[in-house]
């Protein structure tokens, strides 16, 4: 049903209810019937789903195929050393459970936040006003609404009195509507000019009146959105697709050496099952084992510190997309302004304007007071918080009114009301008649351009100037007059109080942006990040905010809905780049310009409040809700929530994002070097017929505790000097880009070398030590330490672009600890007989100690070397 075409009697008709609502037990039957008035959730995810998802990785999938031929060489050789592969199935576990808890917290700390905004509603019922929690409202249901009730579900309006309702949530625009219960269209309207319904999730800002509820949860206009949503697939994001890309080479690499390396065996007449053995010991020693799990670390603590900055991180991943973010697009009303209509210009006479940022002065009081005369805000004070009811041009007045300490209680017993002349459509004023002493006045406010011919006195000549002047400025203008009567006036009429008026003066106002926006969009240009500012209000106030921001520059320009319908998707591509602001578009106009942003190859990053904002910020790369002031559709749809619905919060996430990719690849730099190097010294050991230098349990323990522990701290590394002054990483750019490759490249040559050499001395030179001979065991114990230890000190080396003397430990006192701890172990289990049994280990001389501690330094002074000649060193 178009309640909006049909009149309120056959609305009503149609519902089967009348003026004093729906019986108690109709409304039951109506609520089991058609259920309750909610959103339906997307279906959540059961944890078996959650843990087979986390399953899926192709670089986890490639473990758990290593871990399976482990247990099974491990049964089919009769060694029954199963150690191995319940190591490698521990770190598949634990990655696991990181993952799924942190995005269950981040579930919880959400539901809170819905916990906090239920809402209740007033309806009609058996001729009884009731008031009822919101998700019992039924379609048929009388709502009693009045100045800032908050509508529950979609009616048609039955009767109103000076009805205006604030729709931004559901339309993008700031400006109240106002409400008519006599009009039915005779076509089909926006939701915006519906001007006699009401929409789940818009705000009643002045009035009163009752309206028959047509549609509940998901029927309403915005439970249609919330459809929208949840038929939509969440896309993978950069992070995960150079991982998965990272997973998939490593692997090759893995099964091409082992493939070789069996090769060889076979060639040198070696046994096939020994030579199964070692190819498969060096698979293992290919994949880095706690990559994964060191990079959920790292996110999981990039969101403890969002966190901390007001932002919740619903999906881990987001953490890093942010972080590679090159535009944000913007909504514009609550987002980068206050949602709060300010006055900021006041003219009197002459060329004076006060700019009530500034100061105040007693004239521009004076037309202040006035107009807060002629206003019909409700003040409630409730704990030493003030709150301001009725509509955002009135209560702007009145605040500024209360802020220069005037009090509207007392400006009222000064000026006792006794008459008005509520705003109407037809005539867009609003007169009100007070006792003056022993004399009477009429105060008028309205828009400038209306009340115009009404003014007999005052310089209405140069008001016409500041009345333009204000409006390239994109500032709304109220014009105040006034009339003084000696007598009461007994005709209140408009034909009679609303003419030969004196001018007081012209109030300018706006929704004024956030006092941190303007810097926040500068540091992210700073970081090459481009602000597109989305919104559904008018063009030139929209373009006057950007410009205000520092987000509509010279060059730049500004589009409307309308004109961007006239684009092809094609026209647009070609042309997105050149468009900052965005004015009047619908939800289906965001959606197509985050896309078209994506098609260039952009990361998009889209922040909102309101329904209208929800597809986009599902369709973008990452979607950033407001925790406050946002819907529970936008909610639902973001990936980030801002508890403090703030803009440069979302700058800060960005610089978190940017850190957590850092030290991602800090993490691939420090384990790709051990793990690279290790199939080269198989390798070499192999062709030079050496024998193997390594089992598979030896490389496993470096790769999980040498490699492991220092890893899992380096997630906690600072951001380094400068990131924020870096550009963005394009989506497709690899992991190992800006020299990344160069330095794994170098640093696993180093490893090969110190511990072939190591190896080599410890298995055939008898003159290392006068007491132990050269034998495989002491070389395969010696390479075993060069590598552990080696890998361990390499974690210093990748933290900093810096000196390892010129990076101060305490910054990452965790990375400190793990370091001495890996030591700690590694030389306990080469020492103890216990252990030295389980990593096929032997005791070796001091001298091989003294051997292998020597060659394990080598590393660290390689990449002094090269960063005191300042090679390449772009992170």
């Amino acid at each position: 049903m178009e309640a909006y075409k049909k009149s309120k009697t056959e609305v009503l008709q149609k519902l089967q209810v009348d003026s004093q609502g729906l019986s108690k037990v109709e409304a039951e039957k109506r609520l089991e019937e058609n259920g309750r008035n909610r959103f339906e959730e997307a279906p959540k995810e059961s944890v078996m789903k959650k843990i087979l998802h986390s399953l899926s990785d192709f670089t986890t999938i490639v473990l758990l195929v290593a871990a399976a031929i482990s247990f099974y060489t491990a049964i089919a050789t009769d060694h029954g050393d199963l150690f191995e592969g319940i190591l490698i199935i521990a770190i598949v576990i634990i990655n696991s459970v990181l993952a799924i808890v942190q995005e269950g917290n981040a579930e919880k700390a959400l539901a809170a936040l819905q916990d906090m905004n239920k809402q209740t509603a007033a309806v009609l019922r058996d001729d009884q006003l009731l008031e009822i929690d919101a998700e019992e409202v039924v379609v048929g249901d009388i709502l009693v609404i009045e100045n800032g009730s908050m509508i529950v579900a979609d009616a048609r309006i039955i009767q109103g009195s000076q009805l205006r309702v604030e729709e931004s949530a559901l339309t993008g625009e700031s400006e109240p509507v106002e409400k008519e219960a006599e009009f039915v269209a005779t076509s089909d309207e926006s939701l915006g000019d519906q001007v006699n319904m009401l929409f789940k999730g818009c705000t009643v800002v002045n009035g009163r009146g009752q309206a028959v509820v047509v549609a509940t949860g998901m029927q309403t206009e915005m439970g249609k959105i919330a459809g929208l949503l949840n038929q939509s697939q969440d896309s993978e994001t950069p992070l995960q697709n150079r991982l998965n890309r990272l997973g998939k080479r490593i692997s090759l690499i893995a099964l091409i050496a082992a493939g070789i390396v069996f090769a060889l065996g076979y060639m040198q007449g070696e046994p096939l099952l020994d030579m199964f053995m070692t190819a498969v010991s060096l698979a293992v020693a290919a994949v880095p084992e706690t990559l994964m799990v060191i990079v959920t670390l790292s996110l999981a603590f990039g969101v403890q510190k969002m966190a901390k900055k007001h932002a919740i991180i619903r999906r881990l991943p987001a953490v890093e997309t942010l972080g590679s973010a090159s535009v944000i697009c913007s909504d514009k009303t609550g987002t980068l302004t206050q949602n709060k209509m300010t006055v900021r210009r006041v003219w009197t006479h002459g060329d004076e304007v006060v700019d009530t940022e500034d100061s105040m002065n007693e004239e521009a009081m004076e037309v202040l007071k006035a107009a807060a005369l002629c206003s019909d805000v409700v003040i409630d004070k409730e704990n030493d918080e003030v709150a301001y009811i009725g509509n955002p041009t009135e209560v702007a007045i009145v605040r500024a009114v209360q802020e220069n300490y005037h009090s509207q209680t007392e400006l009222g017993e000064e000026f006792p009301r006794i008459a008005e002349l509520p705003f109407d459509s037809t005539r867009k004023m609003m007169t009100t008649v007070h006792k003056r002493g022993k004399k009477y006045i009429s105060v008028t406010k309205g828009a400038f351009d209306v009340l115009m011919p009404r003014f007999r006195f005052g310089d209405v000549e140069q008001a016409t100037v500041v009345n333009d002047r204000f409006g390239k400025k994109a500032l709304r203008v109220i014009a105040v007059g006034y009339r003084i009567y000696d007598e009461k006036p007994t005709e209140i009429t408009s034909e009679f109080l609303e003419r030969d008026l004196r001018l007081v003066g012209l109030i300018g106002m706006i929704d004024p942006p956030r006092p941190e926006s303007k810097a926040a969009i500068a540091r992210a240009k700073n970081a090459g990040i481009k602000t597109v500012m989305i919104t559904g209000d008018h063009v030139v106030t929209a373009s006057a905010i950007a410009k205000e921001l520092g987000i509509l520059e010279k060059g730049d320009k500004a589009l409307t809905g309308a004109q961007l319908r006239e684009l092809t998707d094609t026209e647009l591509d070609k042309t997105v780049k050149e468009y900052s602001v965005y004015a009047r578009v619908t939800p289906e106009d965001k959606i197509r310009i985050v896309q078209s942003w994506q098609r260039t190859g952009a990361t998009v990053a889209m922040t909102g409040d309101g329904v209208n904002d929800a597809p986009a910020l599902k369709a973008s790369d990452v979607g950033c809700a407001m925790g406050i002031t946002g819907t529970d559709v936008a909610k639902g749809a973001a990936d980030i929530v801002l508890t403090d619905d703030n803009f440069a919060t979302i700058v800060d996430a960005v610089e978190q994002g940017r850190t957590v990719y850092q030290n991602i690849r800090k993490t691939v730099n420090f384990l790709l070097s051990c793990n690279i190097s290790e199939i080269f010294i198989v390798l070499l050991a192999m062709l030079f017929g050496w024998g193997a230098p390594f089992t598979a349990v030896q490389l496993l323990f470096v790769n999980v505790v040498a490699d492991g522990l220092p890893g899992f701290a380096l997630g906690r590394e600072p951001a380094e000097a400068g990131i924020m002054e870096d550009t963005p990483v394009p989506s497709e750019e690899s992991i190992f880009a800006r020299g990344l490759w160069k330095k794994i490249g170098i640093n696993a040559a180093v490893f090969t070398i110190v511990t072939l050499f190591g190896y080599y001395l410890g298995t055939f030179v008898d003159g290392v030590s006068p007491w132990i001979n050269a034998s495989q065991p002491v070389g395969q114990t010696v390479a075993f330490l060069i590598l552990a230890y080696s890998s361990i000190l390499h974690v210093f080396n990748v933290r900093s672009s810096k000196s390892i003397f010129q990076v101060n430990l305490a910054s990452n006192k965790s990375l400190f600890e793990m370091a001495v701890l890996a030591m700690v172990i590694t030389t306990v289990i080469a020492l103890l007989p216990f252990t030295q049994g389980l990593f096929n280990l032997v005791s070796i001389s001091l001298n091989h100690w003294m051997l292998a501690i020597a060659l394990s330094i080598v590393p660290v002074f390689v990449n002094e070397m090269i960063k005191f000649h300042q090679l390449p060193e772009e992170e």
